[in-house]
């Protein structure tokens, strides 16, 4: 029968057991959000261990123990009750949440759909006490300090709901998956899950005294433990502090990227969320070095006082909302931009004393043909300089000309380069007031490109000078040669490194060419003829609230009506684009993640076309001292490990690889 066909019913108060099936309808989505929300609740009783038990992935049963202060017999079965909670008691405190649950509804909504029981036991307590949750019997037991809640049979009785459970593999992936984004915010608190009277997964405590250094130890211990050792290896450190924000954790490297994002974490306050300010934050700061549509793979954890964030705004309290959106975006962009900026070669030297004596031991052994001789017993010796005729020297531009790296062949270099330039800006960003700029712009970076020259060529004759004494302090190594006019290879202590040179040198120019723009202060170009177009509600309210944040982007939009905007500058390298079409887009990004990297996104693209055409071409024949002081530029470069597409510019072959494809030792 149709709705409205139906006689009309009178107007009264649900039953409280339907209100509560309705609450889990929001709450149990499946057996994974029944661990979390238990998870939670023995987190914020301070439990040290928690372990997991499941039956047929956990729809037949559910328990989680833990070792935290436990409930008090006389409580137990108020916290059975809709509401019912001691983490919060006023409004201001719901304001300031610094525990994971707070609503008082998980308890009493998983009750509504199982049998539930709950056993705990206090310090005070004489003996543990057990409530049946369906009875409300009230009985002691034998336990330890702590609490014990089991769920047997979930959605047994709503039965549409359990049929829409997946196969009990994949509801045991999804629980693991919930314990795990607990484990990786919680070191110090050990976890073990349970399926069928098996050991599945098993987290040991990472004790910590409190400090900033043991506590990033522990986490990197966790870190390893839950993502393994290659996650560890695979990235870097983030460490970052901006006005009420502090930003933790690791950013994995662009060459550890997935194909899924199955590998980003992201914590606020360590609740794990999946936020899309954050998100975008981290997204954005990977776009200069990730390749394609890879997917980045980090650990992040925000800090920030909870009066600014509110986690009262999803029923499973896995989004948040911001009161400065912008201020978290920020934060999180430059603070995973500065980790992934450092140039990687620098942790050669450090991961070279551990690798070199092991690979030279295997070496020195199979040269002697003794497998038991120690390395420090060994002779220390080196092999004989080759002679080579003159005929057969490395031919190439001298080191004194160093700027023909930048161009081929021409006589006047940096005329040609400044040229190329304005002629490629000019034919992107017009010819008005961004011509100008782009002439500007390229001036200045012709002209720095000669001071780059001197200082390379500098490098160059100081690295000639001292290959004996002070190659071990260059992480790139030595150059030995050039692969068909397209790799360096370069040898260091950990083996031979080979480098894409043109990827390399494409890097190093890009990084200038953004640093002297980023130097100049972001200018705005009036239009003649203010661009209008018909606007949605959305895009006019943003408009209206983000007018401050289009200004600082050298935008100016105003409303005309309820239904048009005028675009009345944009940004000076941005002058002859299509106005409508990036007032769109600004506002657009602005609306879901308070923030807009739209215009450095369009910017830095021209830049990298720019870069692409300045940088060395192939089958360019370059002399070892231009090598050596390609490589030495590379070392102090940001981001040079990747080319301006996110391919990587270079690799390292250790010896223990290169005894390997020989099989050495063996």
């Amino acid at each position: 029968m149709h709705p409205s066909t139906q006689p009309p019913r009178a107007i009264r108060e649900l039953p409280d057991e339907l209100i509560s099936q309705i609450a889990a309808g929001e709450v149990v989505e499946r057996p994974a959000s029944v661990v979390r929300e238990l998870v939670d609740n023995a987190l914020d009783a301070g439990a040290t261990n928690i372990t997991v038990r499941l039956l047929a992935g956990g729809v037949r049963l559910i328990s989680v123990e833990d070792n935290g202060v436990g409930i008090p017999a006389a409580e137990l079965p108020i916290a059975l009750k809709r509401h019912a909670t001691s983490k919060i008691n006023s409004l201001s405190e719901l304001e300031s949440v610094g525990t994971m649950g707070f609503r008082g509804e998980a308890l009493a909504a998983i009750h509504s759909v199982s049998e539930l029981s709950v056993l705990s036991r206090t310090a005070t307590q004489d003996t543990a006490m057990l409530l049946d949750g369906r009875s409300g019997e009230l009985q002691p037991t034998a336990r330890a300090q702590g609490t014990t809640v089991e769920v047997k049979e979930l959605f047994y009785s709503t039965p549409a709901r359990r049929k829409f459970l997946k196969t009990d593999n994949t509801e045991l992936a999804h629980c693991i998956e919930a314990v795990r984004r607990h484990a990786l915010t919680r070191p110090e608190v050990g976890f073990a899950i349970w399926h069928e009277g098996k050991l599945v997964e098993q987290w040991r405590a990472q004790s910590h005294d409190g400090t900033d250094e043991t506590r990033q130890a522990a986490l990197d211990r966790r870190l390893a433990d839950v993502l393994g050792d290659d996650f560890l290896r695979d990235s870097v450190a983030v460490h970052y502090q901006a006005g009420h924000v502090t930003v933790l954790g690791r950013a994995g490297i662009p060459d550890a990227a997935r194909s899924r994002a199955d590998h980003q974490f992201s914590y606020v306050n360590g609740r794990f969320v999946r936020d899309k300010v954050v998100m975008h934050a981290a997204r954005s700061a990977y776009e200069d070095v990730l390749h394609g549509h890879r997917q980045p793979v980090y650990a992040l954890y925000v800090e920030i006082d909870p009066t600014r964030v509110d986690v009262n705004v999803h029923p499973t309290k896995i989004e948040v909302r911001f009161r400065d959106g912008r201020e978290v975006h920020q934060a999180v962009r430059h603070a995973v931009e500065n980790a992934l900026a450092i140039p990687r070669a620098h942790a050669l030297s450090a991961d070279g004393q551990s690798l070199q004596p092991a690979s030279t031991a295997s070496s020195n052994n199979a040269a002697s043909g003794s497998s038991n001789t120690s390395p420090n017993s060994l002779p220390n010796w080196q092999q004989t300089r080759m002679h080579l005729p003159a005929s057969m020297q490395a031919h190439g531009q001298a080191v004194n000309d160093l700027s023909a790296l930048w161009q081929k062949g021409a006589p006047s270099r940096a005329g040609e380069m400044q040229e190329n330039i304005a002629q490629h800006y000019n034919a992107n960003a017009g010819a008005n007031g961004s011509a100008n700029f782009a002439t500007q712009a390229s001036t200045n970076f012709a002209a720095n490109s000669n001071v780059e020259a001197a200082h390379l060529a500098q490098i160059a004759a100081s690295t000639d000078s001292s290959t004996e004494t002070h190659t071990d302090d260059w992480p790139l190594g030595k150059a030995i040669a050039q692969l068909h006019g397209v790799y360096i290879l370069a040898e260091n202590q950990q083996g031979l490194i080979v480098v894409d040179m043109h990827a390399a040198h494409e890097r190093i120019v890009y990084e200038q060419l953004k640093t002297q723009i980023d130097a100049q202060s972001l200018s705005s170009q009036p239009l003649l003829i203010p661009a209008t177009f018909t606007a949605t509600a959305q895009e006019v309210a943003t408009a209206e609230a983000c007018a401050e944040a289009l200004q600082a982007l050298g935008l100016e939009i105003s409303t005309l009506s309820a239904k048009t905007l005028a675009v009345r500058a944009v940004p000076t390298t941005l002058a002859q684009g299509d106005a409508v079409a990036l007032a769109r887009s600004v506002l657009a990004e602005l609306s879901q993640h308070d923030a807009s990297t739209v215009v450095q996104r369009a910017r830095n693209e021209l830049l990298a076309t720019m870069a692409c055409h300045g940088a060395v071409r192939a089958n360019r024949k370059l002399t070892l001292q231009e090598m050596n002081a390609l490589l030495r530029q590379m070392e102090v470069t940001e981001r040079s490990d990747q080319c301006n597409h996110g391919r990587p510019t270079w690799r390292q072959l250790s010896m223990r690889e290169l005894d390997a494809l020989f099989l050495r030792g063996r």
